[in-house]
C-alpha cells in the first residue's frame, strides 16, 4: 500500500451490517489548525448502526458512500499550520466533527486540534476509544444540561450501556442518589460503580416503585415501551427529563406540560475541555471504562451485529493499529 493510501470501512448503500467493507482510500491531509491522527482504536456507538441503516445521522451525512465512526484514540502523526496545542507523538482521544462525517473507522483521521484531548494516561487505546461519545453524552446531560447537584435523586435508564455506565459514575461523583435500570445480572456491577439502587426492567416497571426524582436521564426513549413518557410519572413537580435517543415529540412535550415537569432533547457535541476533565477523573480512579468486546477493523459488520443485540455491558471497540 502506498503512503498516500489507507484502509477504511466504507459503505456504498444503506442497509444491514453486510454493507460495511474495508477498502483502500486516500489518506487525509491535515489543513491548517488540524492534526492527522493515526487511529489505534475506534469506539462503536448506537448512532453508528442507526446511521448505517439510514436513520441516526444519515439525514445530515446524506447518501453513501461514507465512512462511519466518531470515537478515536490514537497518536498525532502530523500537525497542520498554526497548531500549538499538540505535537507529533502525542497520544490523544476525541469525538471529532460530530454530527458531521469524521471517518473514524479508518487508519487515519484529520480534525481540528482543539477537538482532541490527551488520552487518559492510565488507559490503553482500546479503553480510551470507548470513552469520547458515550462519556461526553453522559457528562453533557448530567452536568451541563441537568446541572445535577449533591443530594438530588436521578434515574438513569439503560444504565449498563456505554452512556449509562458513565452517567452513573458522573452522578455519583456529583453526590447524587443514583437509581439505575438494567437487567438483574448487571445490578452488582452497577452498584460497584456508583448506583445506590437498581431496578430490573425485565420484571418491574420502574414507575411503580420510584417517585420524587429530580432528574431522569432516559437513554431508551419512547420507541421502547414508551420509556420517556413513563419517566414523567416518577419526576417531582418541576423535575427534568433529558430525552436522549429520539428527542421530544409533541406528544411527550404536551404530557410533560400537563404533568408539571420539564423535558428537553439532547445531542452530544465535541468538547475537548470536558474530555480533559473526564481523563483526570479516569486517571484518579474515580471513573472506570467498561469494554465488553473488541473486533478488528475488518469485522466492523460483526461488531455492529453484536451491538444491535442490545445486550452489551459498556462498549464495543474496533482495533485498528497496534
Amino acid at each position: 500500500m502506498s503512503a498516500d493510501m489507507m484502509r477504511a470501512v466504507v459503505q456504498d448503500t444503506f442497509g444491514g451490517p453486510e454493507v460495511l467493507r474495508v477498502q483502500q482510500v486516500a489518506r487525509p491531509v491535515p489543513l491548517p489548525t488540524e492534526v492527522l491522527v493515526r487511529v489505534h482504536a475506534a469506539g462503536i456507538n448506537p448512532v453508528d448502526w442507526k446511521t448505517r441503516g439510514g436513520t441516526g445521522m444519515a439525514g445530515l451525512l446524506g447518501e453513501p458512500p461514507f465512512t462511519l465512526g466518531w470515537d478515536v484514540s490514537g497518536v498525532v502523526e502530523e500537525v497542520g499550520f498554526g497548531v500549538t496545542t499538540l505535537k507529533v507523538g502525542d497520544e490523544v482521544y476525541g469525538m471529532p466533527w460530530f454530527p458531521r462525517v469524521a471517518n473514524a473507522y479508518a487508519e487515519y483521521v484529520t480534525a481540528p486540534a482543539r477537538q482532541w484531548a490527551r488520552k487518559p494516561a492510565t488507559l490503553d487505546h482500546v479503553h480510551a476509544a470507548a470513552v469520547p461519545l458515550a462519556a461526553l453524552t453522559a457528562w453533557q446531560t448530567v452536568v451541563d444540561t441537568a446541572h445535577l447537584r449533591a443530594g438530588q435523586r436521578v434515574l438513569i435508564t439503560a444504565a449498563a450501556g456505554g452512556v449509562g455506565h458513565f452517567a452513573v459514575q458522573f452522578a455519583r461523583h456529583l453526590g447524587a442518589h443514583v437509581i439505575a435500570t438494567a437487567s438483574a445480572a448487571r445490578h452488582p456491577w452497577l452498584k460497584e460503580i456508583g448506583a445506590d439502587e437498581a431496578v430490573d426492567y425485565t420484571t418491574t416497571r420502574f414507575e411503580d416503585g420510584i417517585k420524587d426524582i429530580d432528574v431522569v436521564i432516559d437513554l431508551v426513549g419512547d420507541a421502547h415501551d414508551r420509556t420517556s413518557t413513563r419517566s414523567l410519572k416518577v419526576l417531582r413537580p418541576g423535575g427534568l427529563l433529558v430525552a436522549v435517543p429520539a428527542g421530544v415529540s409533541p406528544e411527550l412535550a404536551a404530557a410533560a406540560e400537563a404533568a408539571g415537569v420539564r423535558v428537553t432533547p439532547f445531542l452530544v457535541e465535541p468538547d475537548s475541555t470536558a474530555l480533559t476533565t473526564i481523563a483526570d477523573l479516569i486517571d484518579a480512579g474515580e471513573v472506570v471504562v467498561e469494554v465488553e468486546e473488541t473486533f478488528p477493523l475488518e469485522q466492523a459488520g460483526a461488531a455492529h451485529t453484536r451491538g444491535e443485540s442490545g445486550r452489551t455491558r459498556g462498549k464495543l471497540v474496533l482495533t485498528v493499529a497496534d
